[in-house]
């Protein structure tokens, strides 16, 4: 089997889960592509597209969640969305692509090529399997108005969600958020010490800073540091140049403090200390429960964040508060309570599911030999 499967640059998750999916699908010995779709247009307008949408989201958040609002009144009283309408811009080089690299599935972890697809079924072109996957705990603005084969969905009790936005049942397959298998290994929190160079005998708080902006993330820090007594923090800034370069400025000298840059080892880090405090995006709170840590929401970007923390905190798989210091307090809530960590680990558990890359790699395989 041959899959391709299309995203874009408009956050690392839609990425991640690509990826996932892919690596899933060569493990299991099919053949998988994963493309940015909007290169197909050229390299400017795939660059044009993600940062303007990383600008917007890290820069505004408020006029995003505005967006997202009015996406969402405008997908209940229009059949087709400009987001429609401008997505078909691409139906003549991803039919040119096909054409040139023929495939047996289209994957789409992504609503725009999800709706390119769409106006391509509408035009009448050829399309092999569409299998489009979700990949936050909501349905999202203009799901509705595409046509794929089936949807992947996070978790059967979604289900409703979407089909109140009027997506047909039969097309929602619940298996959940694909995540890498690198999430998946069993690797116990004393290995994971050992190769970070961590002591075990700290207790050790992580935050995912990227995506938050460098204000928000000095707050958390000095409200981190002045309610604790020996636990270390560690901040992973990733990508965002911004915030590690304000938060060594401020907490430099601190010696609980460890600021750290982009890693290729937040797997491990997870799995090395006690308590998370991320944002809610949806593969990176999926990626940390499959790891099994706790996990203290921060202030989501309003939106599709605020469903996916909201989601989370309803099945016992975090905590939050809506100010910074009811953030703490529930970070501190679970590093003084073993019974409480171990809840919410369980609840992960019970609710995530690990192998949601290879059920949907067997899903699609079944598929395209039946459809």
């Amino acid at each position: 089997m041959k899959a391709l499967i299309l995203t874009c640059n408009t956050g690392g998750g839609h990425n991640s889960a690509s990826h996932a999916i892919a690596e899933a699908m060569t493990r299991n010995g099919d053949e998988a592509y994963v493309l940015d779709y909007l290169t197909l247009a050229g390299e400017g307008v795939s660059k044009l597209v993600g940062d303007g949408y990383v600008r917007v989201v890290k820069k505004t958040p408020r006029l995003f969640g505005f967006t997202y609002k009015l996406g969402m009144l405008i997908s209940r009283i229009t059949r087709k969305s400009l987001v429609y309408y401008v997505n078909g811009l691409m139906a003549k080089y991803l039919e040119s692509f096909i054409e040139e690299n023929p495939v047996d599935v289209l994957i789409m972890p992504h609503i725009y090529p999800s709706e390119t697809i769409t106006y391509m079924k509408r035009k009448g072109m050829k399309l092999p399997l569409t299998v489009s996957v979700m990949t936050d705990y909501t349905c999202i603005p203009f799901w509705e108005e595409t046509d794929a084969d089936y949807y992947i969905i996070p978790h059967e009790s979604l289900t409703k969600v979407f089909t109140r936005r009027g997506m047909p049942k039969e097309k929602l397959i619940p298996l959940g958020i694909p995540v890498s298998e690198v999430c998946r290994r069993e690797i116990s929190k004393e290995s994971a010490r050992e190769e970070l160079g961590l002591s075990n005998d700290k207790k050790y708080i992580l935050a995912a800073g990227g995506s938050m902006g460098a204000g928000d993330m000095k707050k958390m820090v000095e409200s981190l540091l002045k309610s604790t007594d020996d636990e270390e923090l560690i901040v992973i800034c990733g990508s965002n140049k911004k915030v590690e370069k304000q938060l060594k400025k401020a907490f430099g000298k601190e010696e609980r403090a460890h600021i750290l840059g982009y890693t290729k080892q937040m797997n491990l880090y997870m799995r090395a200390c006690d308590v998370l405090f991320t944002k809610p995006g949806g593969l990176t709170s999926t990626e940390a429960a499959v790891i099994g840590i706790p996990i203290v929401h921060t202030e989501p970007i309003p939106g599709c964040e605020t469903a996916n923390r909201k989601f989370f905190v309803k099945y016992g798989m975090s905590l939050s508060g809506r100010t910074v210091r009811g953030q703490v307090q529930a970070g501190l809530r679970i590093l003084r309570d073993e019974n409480e960590a171990e809840r919410i680990v369980e609840n992960q558990r019970r609710i995530i599911n690990k192998t949601a890359a290879d059920d949907i790699c067997g899903f699609v395989r079944e598929h395209v030999k039946t459809d």
